[in-house]
């Protein structure tokens, strides 16, 4: 995999109209968890390339069902701890009971991580229509109510109609 070329200057600034003043652009990366050892590599040679645009946050995937838990919480953490970007860990409402996932979301807290993306999620493998964990969150709206209750995080949130 070929990485473009390092980026060299400040953060990119909106097309302002005459006399409007400056306004910086908020960007933000997504990553997916590393499942082997060439892809922790290239995830980490490119979270080194992209940090220079000095992202608001990256943001690390949470596999469908929860199938990448741990790696995203790896990954979360290594984050936090060698870099000074600010890791948003995605969360899901499927696979796992309300008490699952109030215990992601407190090792999430005790880790120091702030940032929480609150999704639905997608419906597990092999069905094909959601339909929510027994004793979990039913909709992003309850982990996020969820999240709340455990701390004070900056939660971000997705939707669809």
């Amino acid at each position: 995999m070929t990485l473009p070329p390092e980026p060299s200057g400040p953060a990119w600034i909106l097309p302002q109209k005459e006399g409007a003043p400056a306004r910086a652009l908020n960007v933000s990366f997504e990553f997916f968890p590393p499942k082997t050892q060439e892809m922790e590599e290239v995830l980490w040679r490119s979270i080194t390339r992209l940090a220079p645009f000095r992202p608001k946050f990256v943001s690390v995937t949470y596999g469908a069902g929860g199938s990448t838990r741990q790696r995203t919480h790896d990954t979360v953490r290594r984050i936090l701890q060698e870099t000074d970007l600010t890791p948003a860990a995605h969360l899901t409402c499927v696979g796992a009971t309300c008490d699952e996932v109030d215990q992601v979301i407190s090792d999430y807290w005790e880790a120091g991580v702030r940032h929480i993306v609150a999704l639905r999620g997608d419906p597990p493998e092999g069905q094909s229509k959601y339909s929510p964990h027994p004793g979990g969150y039913a909709y992003a709206s309850d982990l996020v109510a969820g999240i709340r209750r455990i701390g004070d995080f900056e939660i971000s949130v997705a939707a669809y109609p």
